[in-house]
């Protein structure tokens, strides 16, 4: 077998020796070494650079922000409150109002709007990514809130002296995209004026519900939820407590820390948590699964869930907000105060707020629990419907704010946020954040005001971010990242979410720096010093991803890092040891432009080969395409109007792209023209370079070309970089669809290697060089070098079990199986004829036991990771496990969810008269509307309720399994043992590739196929939750926190209501209510209510 590895060992290195051109290329670069510059990346000086550039980009925001908010507070001081105020006294551009023409039945259609709403004219803006008016704000108000309310028309009226200050910030920096006032009240002023991405369902949007507002408007929060689960909470109601949990959850994000426990006679974790937990989305996701099950029974014990609650925040042995303390409980209503409790626990200090909620329609009284919330420092909420829930739980923001507006410009910081989807249309972005003070006073003498206005917000889009990192001269596998005190990821290459705004943009993009990469302790120790501010540089071996997923390899990198001043991030620059050094094209020489110009026209192809160009911004004229044709087209007509050396051209990207034009020419004239590929059984020749161009010889292989025109992007380049030797890459092939089609000798398998060439002590690797080879030729030739035949035209020697001479893997194919396996565990050739057409599966999918005993004896590793930016579309019923309870509608041939409403009343409600009193809540005129709009809430999912129905995928985790070669070098045989039959096999590496030459025993009975390895990606929980919480990864919270302030005035602490209700309307008006409710499978609403505030 080692004679005929070393066989296959040359007859590589040969073909690639002769057709690749390494050799020949690298004296073509020595030969034109005058049209170049050997420039070197100095990481120190880079990320310093890099990181200046990013904060003096901030700080121009940061400017513009307090200018807004200094703006924003003296104009509400100044503004003269009015109780007469009317709608028709109020001109604005309501950025709903299209999308309620449109709608014959939404709300000011169906009352008749009395506000004067402005008309405008847009124009399209490729920075906003959208239709904008520079002359105007736009207005957005939540449907859930009345707009001719008083408080709204004065809001509306003292905010419009906004736009003035916004056009102002504009002009003085033309860069600022959207700049953002969002008011306590839920109004939403921002600048340019643009209309509203209304859903085609109900608009959900609430500013105060975004991530930046709640960032800006308190400090971080160490809230522990305790629900009220007694046999007195009636069905409804109990279904009313899960649903305002889960809505109480969302005004959290990831500087918040939360545990939720249920209670009766004894308090426990509704959830595997037994203390705070990161109040991130995984950890919510847990949490709103784990209410769902929760079971009302017993008597109601407060004093057991207080005591709960104050031991899980006394609790210092955890990672936790160290800020705001709060415990929010929800009940039904009780008698008991539990004095004695929070005598021992919090008085007189009052470190701990709590915040009571009654919840349904009942006779309680509720001075208890006001007298709760009032004595420590918080606030009394009642939640007698679905429609009080939203703005019942995202209230008590304004009580965590006093101290913030008590402490005044001490308070006054700007913060930076993680990464979300802007609700504009912009993409991915970061907001700068302010809050805005109520500086008034009721009078002379009077105490200061403690409300907090709203938070001013300015967005920065990740792009404009990532334009001020180097483009191209780190290499196909060098890069910057940026990442925040949370050790989430602001820049870096993997950072791909894909369930973009139009499916769900509640959920923030949290992705941390060690799932972006693959984990290991040199990483965490970089991240770790990374959130603590620090500067660094480290050597490191580590794992990587191929870009396409399907491949590990273990390469060497250099990471080097600095903080970003007046900022809570920091950056990264990684760098390959072979990028430290780059080329830079200097062709001055303008006949010399012209002639290499000339190798790009396709009138050249058929003699030079065809010639891919990667779609890069050469120019800013330059018209982008996604078809490399119809590029090249354009970029050559327009360098027929300008030169390589324009301003309004890239002349770095435009030298470097010509030269290699005429450098891989060279290549054909010397190398590839004279030489006969089908001699060999090559399909083609090809060289890809760092300046962006892929050749293609001849010029007919470029139909079956299908890799990308960007060599940094494709797999094969950035793979040929990182090993050494040739790297094979057979055709990608899924399981689940059909073999390959072996027609018109078009299937082909990659070879490919680096050049490396080294000039005056200084080594780099500017290009790629590789020939594709004929499938069936080669594997036809595989059987002649596997064999006992010299040469091709030799006579075949039969040799058999029982004979004296040497089985081979030609004459003995029956007997038998000889195979290349790559490293990633992909078959590439085989002598068996039935396998060709399954060339680039997995060898699992081929031969399950041949595969698991080489992962068994160690030819291969295995590694398991997540992806958590995946979008998955809805499961059918067979897969929802332990799934809620959902009904599926089929549309199409696609299943599709729809969910059970928490709130639909069942048989067993209607025949309970304590559900008829309890229920009859959803009454009075306004309550019927919310009933109406929440109810098709309640059944939608957010993507439904906030982005396109017609795009049902939501976020989603995958879980990735890539093999890799283990520890084994040498040749090594073994024997697969199965019971009452056995299989021998041998195996061994073939130097310089990256492929394992297997020959085994044909299997001799079935029970050698038990077990199989799988490597396609999989739907995944991830990672148990339980478990990760009990060993948290570093993070650092805001440096600043504003949770106490002595002259707090806490006497504004929450009134019950004063309307008893009176059973027989409230009875009539639900049968109304239930009656008017929708069909259930399709649950579509179109009248948006009028609310009062």
């Amino acid at each position: 077998m080692q004679h005929w590895a070393r066989r296959l060992e040359q007859e590589i290195d040969g073909v690639m020796r002769i057709f690749g051109g390494v050799q020949q290329l690298r004296e073509i670069y020595k030969d034109n070494r005058n049209l170049f510059e050997v420039q070197e990346n100095e990481p120190q000086k880079l990320v310093e650079k890099v990181a200046g550039d990013i904060e003096s980009l901030l700080d121009r925001k940061v400017q513009a922000l307090k200018r807004l908010a200094d703006a924003a507070e003296n104009f509400q001081k100044a503004h003269r409150w009015q109780d007469n105020i009317k709608e028709e006294d109020i001109v604005y551009y309501d950025a709903k109002a299209d999308a309620e023409l449109d709608d014959p039945e939404s709300e000011d259609v169906e009352r008749g709007s009395k506000a004067s709403t402005l008309r405008l004219d847009f124009v399209e803006d490729s920075n906003f990514k959208n239709k904008v008016n520079y002359s105007y704000t736009a207005v957005q108000i939540p449907t859930d809130i009345y707009k001719g309310s008083t408080v709204i028309l004065n809001e509306l009226n003292w905010t419009e002296a906004l736009e003035n200050v916004f056009i102002e910030n504009r002009r003085q920096d033309p860069t600022l995209l959207w700049q953002v006032f969002g008011s306590a009240t839920g109004v939403t002023r921002y600048y340019p004026a643009t209309p509203w991405r209304a859903p085609k369902k109900i608009d959900l949007y609430d500013v105060r519900r975004r991530p930046w507002y709640i960032q800006g408007a308190s400090s971080p929060k160490d809230m522990v939820i305790i629900v009220d689960v007694s046999g007195s909470v009636s069905g409804l109601t109990l279904k009313l407590m899960k649903t305002s949990v889960c809505e109480m959850l969302d005004t959290l994000s990831d500087d918040d820390y939360v545990n939720v426990a249920s209670f009766n006679e004894k308090a426990q974790p509704v959830s595997c948590f037994t203390h705070l937990v990161q109040a991130n989305v995984r950890n919510k996701k847990v949490f709103k699964e784990a209410v769902q099950g929760m079971v009302a029974k017993g008597t109601t014990g407060y004093k057991a869930g207080f005591e709960y609650a104050f031991d899980q925040l006394q609790n210092s042995n955890i990672t936790r907000a160290n800020c705001n303390k709060m415990i929010m409980m929800f009940t039904d209503g009780g008698e008991d105060r539990v004095q004695d409790v929070f005598e021992k626990y919090n008085w007189p200090n009052r470190t701990v707020r709590v915040f009571t909620f009654s919840v349904g329609q009942h006779n309680y009284d509720v001075t208890p629990l006001q007298w709760m919330a009032c004595t420590n420092k918080g606030y009394y909420f009642e939640i007698p419907s679905i429609g009080a829930i939203r703005i019942n739980t995202q209230e008590y923001l304004d009580v965590l704010g006093r101290p913030m507006v008590l402490a005044g410009k001490e308070a006054k910081q700007v913060q930076w946020t993680n990464v979300y989807e802007d609700a504009l249309g912009l993409g991915l972005v970061v907001t700068g954040t302010l809050p805005v003070f109520n500086l008034t006073q009721d009078g002379p003498g009077e105490k200061k005001n403690q409300l907090i206005l709203g938070v001013m917000g300015i967005d920065v889009a990740l792009n404009d971010i990532k334009r001020l990192t180097p483009n191209y001269t780190l290499g196909a596998n060098g890069y910057v990242f940026a990442i925040d005190l949370n050790g989430y990821v602001l820049l870096h290459p993997n950072l791909k979410p894909q369930v973009s705004q139009t499916t769900n943009f509640r959920e923030p993009v949290t992705l941390d720096f060690l799932d972006a990469e693959l984990e290991d302790e040199n990483k965490e120790e970089i991240r770790r010093s990374m959130i603590d501010g620090n500067k660094g540089h480290k050597q490191i071996r580590t794992l990587v991803k191929s870009l396409d997923e399907r491949y590990i390899d273990e390469v060497m990198r250099n990471y080097t890092w600095v903080p970003i001043r007046s900022t809570n991030y920091s950056l990264g620059l990684v760098l390959p040891p072979y990028s430290t050094f780059y080329l830079q094209a200097n062709l001055s020489d303008q006949i010399l432009q012209v002639k290499y110009f000339e190798f790009l026209l396709p009138s050249s192809f058929e003699s030079e080969g065809h010639v891919f160009i990667a779609p890069r911004e050469y120019c800013k004229e330059l018209n982008a395409s996604d078809n490399n044709t119809e590029f090249l087209k354009n970029f050559i007509e327009l360098m027929e109007k300008v030169t390589p050396d324009s301003k309004q051209c890239n002349n770095f990207l435009l030298h470097n792209l010509i030269l290699d034009t005429g450098i891989t020419q060279q290549l054909v004239e010397r190398v590839w023209r004279d030489q006969d590929l089908n001699t060999y059984s090559l399909l083609a020749v090809f060289a890809a370079t760092d300046g962006g161009i892929t050749r293609i010889f001849p010029n007919k292989a470029a139909e079956d070309w299908t890799e990308t025109p960007e060599p940094f992007s494709a797999s094969f380049y950035r793979r040929s970089l990182d090993n050494h030797g040739y790297v094979f890459k057979p055709p990608q092939q899924d399981a689940r669809l059909r073999p390959l089609e072996l027609e018109n000798d078009t299937v082909g398998i990659l070879v490919s290697t680096a050049v490396e060439l080294s000039l005056g002590g200084r080594t780099l690797r500017p290009a790629v060089v590789g020939v594709k080879l004929d499938l069936e030729a080669w594997a036809e030739k595989f059987k002649v070098l596997a064999s006992n035949r010299t040469h091709q035209d030799q006579p075949q020697k039969q040799c058999g079990p029982n004979s004296h001479c040497e089985m081979d893997c030609e004459v003995n194919n029956e007997d038998l199986l000889c195979v290349l396996i790559d490293d990633g565990g992909f078959l590439v050739l085989s002598n068996q004829n039935h396998q060709w057409d399954q060339v680039g599966r997995f060898f699992s999918e081929v031969d399950a036991n041949l595969m698991l005993a080489l992962y068994n004896n160690s030819f291969y590793t295995r590694k398991e990771s997540y992806d958590y930016q995946a979008a998955c579309a809805p499961l059918p019923p067979g897969n929802l496990g332990a799934a809620p309870r959902g009904v599926f509608v089929v549309q199409g041939q696609q299943w599709e969810p729809m969910p059970l409403s928490p709130l639909q009343p069942t048989i067993a409600d209607f025949l309970n008269l304590a559900w008829w009193t309890s229920a009859a809540a959803w009454s009075l005129f306004q309550q019927l509307l919310y009933g109406l709009i929440y109810h098709s809430w309640f059944q939608a999912d957010p993507a439904e309720a906030e982005g396109n129905p017609e795009v049902r995928e939501s976020s989603c985790v995958m879980k990735q399994t890539q093999y890799y070669f283990g520890s084994v070098n040498a040749s090594y045989n073994a024997i697969i043992d199965c019971g009452n039959c056995s299989r021998l096999f041998h195996a061994q590496r073939l130097t310089s590739t990256n492929l394992l030459f297997v020959v085994a025993e044909k299997p001799l009975c079935s029970q050698c196929e038990a077990g199989r390895l799988l490597q396609k990606e999989t739907h995944s929980d991830g990672p148990e939750q339980c478990e990760l919480v009990q060993r948290p990864r570093y993070r650092r919270g805001p440096h600043i926190c504003f949770d106490y302030n002595a002259t707090e005035d806490t006497s504004d602490c929450g009134r019950g209501a004063s309307f008893p209700p009176s059973l027989g309307v409230l009875v009539s008006l639900q049968l109304l209510l239930l009656l008017s409710l929708p069909p259930r499978p399709q649950p579509q609403v179109h009248a948006h209510p009028s609310r009062r505030l």
